[in-house]
């Protein structure tokens, strides 16, 4: 039988049929299916699911749909043809019926259960029958998995309709969270940083739910009013949806016994995951213990890796439950992330987060997270000691490759190579901490500091573009100065901390020359160590203040903004025009801080 990952497609795919040709169900065809479930889909109430991988679900088409936007630069990776996007076929695809899909392209989709894990304590209480049996995909519903150039990507409908995980909701979602969605995930895939793709966006001319949100010019913590929004269903692909909650679900039936096949279905899940997400780095050979210990050490590296790039470009996921912490190692959830305006260790645009997933703490949620990963594969080497010996010394490791990742990771952005005196190493750490200590006291703004010190100044007058404090001072101190030091007011004169910005920056300096062997007068090592710099660094950044005003204009159909913001943030690290620059490479306005919905927002969507 040929293997579909080999089959290479060789021109355009222009037609809904054409794709149809792709269409490869791995999860389907390999796994599980809820024996309770309808063959035909119509399965919308909310209901335990006691057993099997996945539940066969029929979205629910939104009425009359409208083209909003699609993802040009991963259409033309696909070797899709943009026309395809408003086709009518196409759009009634994924925009949530499958009546009418060309074969061997199915007419039903599915929905997966998992389990909740909150910073790596596992609750039961969200679930509607208090068994953890009704928690899973409860909007999002897969409707194909395709082998498109070798590549093997399962596209998901979010908003498209409910399912038995529903737990009472009605499945949608609305434009404006779609937005901020479809936006930010080809951003943080400009960015450099692992995320699931945009494919599609439609919202309906004629469905509106009601959420709440903030009324104009709140300053609520949690929204204060109800509104009535358009329904829309964007469309995510990746190589897989397999999240740690998934597999944390299977565990806990392995480890309570609540069927007979409770231990087959785990080890299925796992190696189902081996060869979606790690099949070039796992040998299929291999016994399953050895898998098993493999997949844990190479999540491991890919986990601590996508935190530091998280925090590298200033992202805060504000929600990192298990159940948002996808296996294949990339950016799953765009429910209430945000990008950093100021710089605050503990800045979290999620009204309902907490510190414990703040912005600075995300190393720590990622492995609670990594805990219950290694948790939900001990019942699979249980009767082998010494592969549970090594699956334990791998989690014991994560805090020191995290460690690692992280320093990486700020030697990148300070433009340093390799430190290797002992002098080196303590002026680095010296340098580390009085920058934050710095930041946090001036209030800079995370993207601009690093962008500006990335043309290495002479002064520190380029980095004061990035000073906040210069025009917010008199707006509530509380949220912002969070430092210890700020209650000392000789550490916020404005001639001290300049003096102490340029011993940082001289510092910075010395080390910059020292660290790279370049001599400090020559002009092309200095402007490559810049070039670097300014790779690593990006211009700009999806603020929220951006994408206010592209879905605002969106609910009276106006998507020319969105379609802007698209051209800009998939260009993030380019110097872009004068008007562009203008445009989005500023400061915050004073007028946006404490604004619901721009500086916090709840998880409504």
């Amino acid at each position: 039988m040929t293997n579909p990952l080999s089959q290479k497609t060789s021109s355009t795919i222009a037609t809904l049929d054409e794709l149809a040709k792709l269409a490869n169900y791995s999860l389907m065809d390999t796994l599980n299916c809820d024996p309770d479930a309808t063959e035909n889909g119509a399965d919308h109430a909310p209901r335990q699911v006691f057993t099997g991988h996945y539940v066969p679900v029929n979205p629910t088409p939104i009425k009359d749909p409208e083209y909003v936007a699609h993802s040009k630069n991963f259409f033309s990776e696909l070797g899709f043809a943009d026309s395809m996007a408003e086709s009518s076929d196409f759009v009634r695809m994924f925009s949530g019926d499958l009546s009418q899909v060309p074969e061997p392209m199915r007419k039903v989709g599915w929905a997966s259960g998992y389990a909740l894990s909150i910073y790596g304590t596992e609750y039961i209480q969200q679930c509607p029958f208090q068994t953890g049996n009704g928690y899973g995909d409860g909007r999002a519903i897969s409707v194909l998995e395709a082998v498109i150039n070798g590549r093997r990507w399962e596209m998901q409908l979010k908003g498209g309709g409910r399912t038995p995980y529903c737990r009472g909701a009605d499945g949608r979602a609305v434009l404006r969270s779609s937005i901020r969605e479809f936006l930010a995930q080809e951003h943080m895939h400009a960015l450099g940083v692992p995320t699931s793709r945009s494919l599609s966006l439609y919202v309906s001319k004629m469905e509106k739910v009601k959420r709440p949100w903030y009324s104009q010019g709140s300053r609520s913590e949690n929204p204060d009013i109800l509104i009535s929004e358009a329904v829309a269903i964007s469309t995510r692909v990746a190589p897989s949806f397999i999240r740690v909650g998934q597999l944390e679900l299977f565990a806990r039936r392995t480890r309570k016994n609540e069927h007979p096949k409770a231990m087959e279905e785990l080890e299925k899940i796992v190696l189902h995951l081996i060869d979606r997400e790690y099949a070039e780095v796992v040998d299929r050979q291999l016994t399953t213990p050895e898998k098993v210990v493999l997949l844990a050490r190479e999540f491991q590296r890919r986990l601590t890796s996508l935190v530091a790039n998280w925090i590298r470009v200033g992202f805060c996921q504000g929600n990192f439950n298990s159940d948002n912490c996808a296996v294949g190692g990339f950016t799953l959830d765009y429910g209430p992330f945000g990008f950093c305006d100021v710089f605050k260790p503990h800045y979290q645009p999620w009204t309902g987060g907490g510190h414990h997933f703040s912005f600075m703490n995300q190393p720590s949620a990622a492995q609670r997270n990594f805990d219950m990963f290694c948790s939900a594969l001990r019942p699979l080497l249980a009767s082998h000691q010494d592969h549970l010996l090594e699956l334990d010394e791998i989690q014991s490791g994560f805090s020191k490759v995290m460690h690692t990742q992280m320093k990486k990771m700020w030697a990148a952005k300070l433009g340093l190579s390799t430190l290797n005196t002992a002098s080196q190493k303590a002026l680095w750490n010296v340098l580390l901490s009085e920058l934050e200590t710095l930041m946090t006291q001036t209030s800079v703004d995370y993207t601009i500091f690093f962008r500006e010190l990335s043309s290495i100044p002479d002064d520190i007058g380029p980095l004061k573009k990035s000073f906040y404090n210069n025009f917010y001072n008199n707006l509530s101190n509380n949220l912002y100065h969070n430092s210890a030091h700020d209650s000392d007011p000789k550490k916020r004169d404005p001639k001290e901390m300049d003096n102490r910005w340029a011993e940082w920056l001289e510092k910075w300096k010395t080390l910059l020359n020292s660290s790279s062997g370049a001599n400090p007068t020559s002009s092309r090592s200095r402007e490559e160590i810049s070039r670097q710099m300014k790779l690593v660094n990006p211009k700009y950044i999806l603020r929220e203040w951006f994408v206010m005003p592209a879905y605002e204009q969106a609910t009276a159909g106006n998507y020319s903004l969105i379609r802007e913001l698209q051209d800009v943030m998939t260009q993030p690290y380019a110097e872009q025009s004068k008007e562009v620059e203008d445009k989005y490479y500023r400061l915050k306005p004073p007028e946006f801080f404490e604004v619901g919905g721009l500086s916090h927002l709840s998880c409504s969507s």
